[in-house]
């Protein structure tokens, strides 16, 4: 089977209707601008599983014949896919096996145990996971659920598209995160076929953005790395299917940097408070930087929120960076006593907060003190605020 049609996004829709969560669209006060566009939220964040991935799997998973049940089922993911296929088949008393990347977040790989599967670790990343995968389906004959170049996973993941135009049918423009093309295959036939009107903008890390390379090379295209904070997406080699899909129904592709995502997940977690993984805000990351004309309605696929807590730190902390709210402020200071307290005093002095001090010797002359300090800053005018009172001060920024 080639297409996904409506009438198969439909029953999706009612075959899953026991299964999942239809997930609210909110509005978002914080990502509109009065006049220009009002942002809404699909928040597939707080879906069972913490991702959209459950609609595809268990579509595709209630389809197998009572002999396929037998065989077992057998799935490669980054992390969101492997614990949708893993409740799916424990729902319908099926063995699973889910081979996912070495690197994939501990909390994933926890989930996926916790649901029923049996995990097999492989690989750095998806496709690595994928090819041994297929090596493991050829031995044992399980049947394989792929993650996204399915026709019955694309139409499970085209009921979102169902509920936004349900929801908010003068909708505008509908965002959503590109992997492999799944979810946006899904999504955009769904809008696309109920209304042709509605545009659609797939968004890919700038680091793995390999549907967009596939479109401008008109045929698909396999990068040679995939490396972004949105694990969920980082995806090599899009879908023969998904790439013919999104080629038909996705009006543009843009691509938002890591900073950028960062910036997307701090803004949700604060002022949304919307708990949100790379993958499921790079959506609202193209919103917040302008990647498209972002006027009228708009509606946002937050796509998941499995985040392993470590990461989402370090992702938080690059997120502040990139709002001038953390800064790194480096300076050389005399190596005699008295000179750090009164450096601080100037920083305390400006209402700069410090996180934490770093002092090096052994790169300086002799005499001098090498001095790295991490501040806590309002944003970047304060900053700039905080860096003219150390400079009016004699220290010398590096």
């Amino acid at each position: 089977m080639e297409t996904v049609t409506l009438g198969m996004i439909l029953e999706a829709r009612e075959r899953l209707k026991k299964a999942v969560r239809s997930t609210d669209l909110v509005q978002s006060q914080v990502l509109s601008i009065p006049g220009k566009r009002d942002v809404f939220l699909k928040t597939e964040c707080l879906q069972y599983t913490g991702s959209f991935k459950l609609r595809g799997a268990y579509n595709r998973v209630a389809l197998l014949t009572p002999e396929e049940k037998k065989c077992g089922v057998i799935a490669s993911s980054a992390g969101n896919h492997a614990q949708g296929v893993a409740l799916a088949a424990t729902k319908f008393g099926v063995k699973s096996t889910i081979v996912m990347p070495e690197g994939a977040p501990l909390a994933k790989v926890a989930a996926t145990r916790g649901y029923g599967a049996e995990v097999v670790l492989h690989g750095q990343v998806y496709d690595d996971a994928y090819q041994e995968a297929c090596r493991i389906q050829k031995e044992t004959g399980a049947v394989f659920v792929h993650p996204f170049n399915d026709p019955y996973v694309i139409a499970g993941q085209g009921s979102i598209g169902l509920e936004i135009m349900d929801s908010r049918p003068d909708i505008d423009t509908v965002v959503v995160p590109i992997g492999g093309g799944g979810m946006a295959s899904g999504v955009a036939a769904a809008i696309k076929l109920l209304n042709p009107q509605v545009k659609v903008i797939g968004v890919e890390a700038s680091g793995a953005a390999s549907m967009l390379a596939s479109r401008e090379a008109g045929h698909i295209v396999t990068l040679p790395k995939a490396h972004t904070i949105a694990d969920g997406i980082a995806v090599k080699t899009p879908g023969e299917m998904t790439f013919d899909m999104c080629q038909k129904y996705v009006d543009e592709i843009v691509t938002v940097e890591e900073g950028e995502i960062a910036g997307a997940i701090l803004t949700l977690l604060e002022k949304c408070k919307i708990v949100a993984e790379g993958a499921g805000a790079v959506s609202v990351a193209a919103v917040l930087y302008e990647k498209f004309d972002t006027s009228g309605k708009v509606a946002c696929v937050v796509s998941g929120g499995n985040i392993d807590v470590t990461t989402l730190q370090r992702i938080l902390d690059q997120g502040l960076m990139k709002s001038g709210r953390m800064a790194r402020i480096r300076t050389v200071i005399e190596d005699r006593p008295g000179h750090l307290a009164r450096l601080l005093s100037v920083v305390s002095q400006s209402g700069a907060n410090v996180i934490s001090i770093h002092h090096n010797r052994s790169n300086t002359a002799i005499g001098t003190s090498y001095l790295e300090l991490l501040l806590e800053t309002n944003d970047f005018d304060h900053l700039d605020q905080v860096q003219a009172k150390l400079r009016e001060n004699g220290y010398q920024l590096v």
